[in-house]
């Protein structure tokens, strides 16, 4: 599960135009080759767990998380942005079109965070199962109130879409220490995290990579923030440990950004990975499904 995650990182910053084919292909070689590789080197007794000072990363800041920002980054640059997201130099918002159901879906990934950290522990020791959820909830409310307050002093508003990927942040934040944190330190990089999604959100739409639903910022950008603070609170902070977490973050995403753009370059060149115009504004439901995602809400003809 924790593979299959890098991958659906990836398909959200490329959603609304990438063919279901091609994304398929490029999932199957990202979980079943590139995630085990990485992920050997820490959890596998690899080469980052063999460092004088071992890289540390709980649940997968980095090796599930970052793993799948590197793979969106590179998709979301090789396809380009959707039909009229950036026009006359500027960037055009293209609103979901189901903010109940967005937060619903957060609050399941929320709840489903407890078994993905939680789980992490390996064992039913109680103590540490209980700092873990404590960890876990707390960064996540506090990438919330973080995000609230970037944005509103960002755009003079307190934008609901901003705080959903608050949470996130928050709790991608906590992955790679959640074991290690006091519930202050967890508030602390929670915050700090749901601050650095806004900024996040607001960098790639400045240089004009889209990402529909923030996931670079969310994975990648939070990703890297919660594994570097491994060494700068709880147990291990220290220097030698910001090392080693640098020496980790490095080498996987340069690993996983040469997997992915091998792979979606190829793709490019002999397949195709982008449908076409008329496709993406009819919809990839109707093209790429065979069917009508609202057939009953659509105007007939």
């Amino acid at each position: 599960m924790f593979a299959a995650t890098a991958a659906t990182i990836v398909s959200g910053a490329v959603a609304e135009r990438i063919k279901l084919g091609p994304f398929i292909f490029f999932s199957i070689l990202y979980v079943g080759v590139c995630y085990p590789i990485v992920g050997m080197w820490k959890w596998g007794g690899g080469f980052l767990d063999t460092l004088s000072v071992p890289f540390y990363d709980f649940a997968g800041s980095t090796i599930v998380h970052s793993v799948g920002g590197w793979g969106a980054v590179i998709g979301a640059y090789l396809l380009g942005s959707r039909i009229g997201k950036y026009k006359d130099g500027k960037t055009n918002a293209i609103p979901g079109h189901n903010i109940p159901l967005a937060v619903f879906g957060v609050f399941l990934l929320w709840f489903g965070w407890f078994g993905f950290n939680g789980g992490s522990v390996l064992s039913a020791d109680p103590g540490t199962v209980s700092l873990v959820f404590v960890t876990t909830a707390l960064a996540g409310a506090a990438g919330a109130f973080g995000a609230l307050l970037a944005s509103y002093l960002k755009f003079k508003a307190y934008d609901i879409t901003m705080v959903l990927n608050g949470i996130l942040a928050g709790l991608v934040s906590i992955t790679a220490g959640a074991d290690l944190m006091s519930p202050t330190d967890a508030v602390i990089i929670g915050f700090i995290g749901g601050i650095l999604v806004v900024f996040g959100v607001v960098l790639f739409d400045k240089i004009k990579i889209d990402d529909p639903v923030g996931a670079i910022s969310v994975h990648l950008i939070c990703g890297i923030w919660g594994t570097l603070a491994v060494g700068i609170f709880g147990d291990l902070a220290g220097m030698s440990q910001i090392i080693s977490q640098l020496t980790g973050i490095v080498a996987i995403g340069a690993f996983c950004v040469a997997f992915s753009f091998i792979i979606f370059y190829v793709l490019k060149k002999t397949v195709g990975i982008r449908v076409d115009e008329q496709e993406e504004t009819e919809g990839l439901d109707i093209n790429e499904h065979g069917m009508r995602a609202y057939p009953d809400f659509e105007t007939k003809e």
